[in-house]
């Protein structure tokens, strides 16, 4: 047969769980926003990364004959199409949030630099990302995540 717990003793433990919980929560949240915004902010690379492939790769595409105003013109609507879900466009120089400056990117169509005689499209995205992120940051989170995000790609324009 067992003994009831001694009241005095129980009085003791009131709050007690309480005061664990006030005493754990500000690290499980942290943690949590730390895995959202960290998650977050790979999206927004990989946007980045397939926003500067689809340019390079819309310029190779391009019809044969196009000008080179037409090629690049190709290239940056592909890329403004891969990353308007992100509130990102790029005219061509700068890269702007949501109307803010936010980086730089530029399409260049050139020779290409292993052969002279053939063409090459080339994007290039330098993204501030620790300014401007898409997203907000949790208090302390934002020294985790990169300055910047910055992606080349480059292709041969047939």
């Amino acid at each position: 047969m067992r003994l009831p717990a001694c009241p005095r003793a129980r009085r003791r433990e009131d709050g007690a769980a309480a005061v664990e919980f006030a005493l754990v929560v500000p690290f499980l949240l942290l943690l949590v926003f730390g895995i959202i915004s960290y998650g977050y902010m790979l999206s927004f690379r990989q946007a980045l990364s397939q926003g500067a492939a689809e340019g390079v790769r819309a310029a190779a595409v391009s019809a044969r004959g196009s000008s080179e105003e037409q090629t690049r013109t190709a290239a940056l609507n592909a890329l403004n199409e891969a990353l308007e879900t992100y509130g990102v466009t790029c005219d061509g120089a700068a890269m702007t949030y949501d109307g803010v400056p936010a980086g730089t990117c530029s399409v260049t169509i050139d020779s290409c630099s292993n052969n002279v005689s053939k063409r090459c499209a080339s994007v290039n995205l330098a993204y501030a990302y620790r300014e401007n992120a898409p997203i907000p940051t949790f208090p302390g989170i934002g020294v985790a995540l990169p300055a910047s995000l910055d992606y080349a790609a480059v292709a041969e324009v047939g």
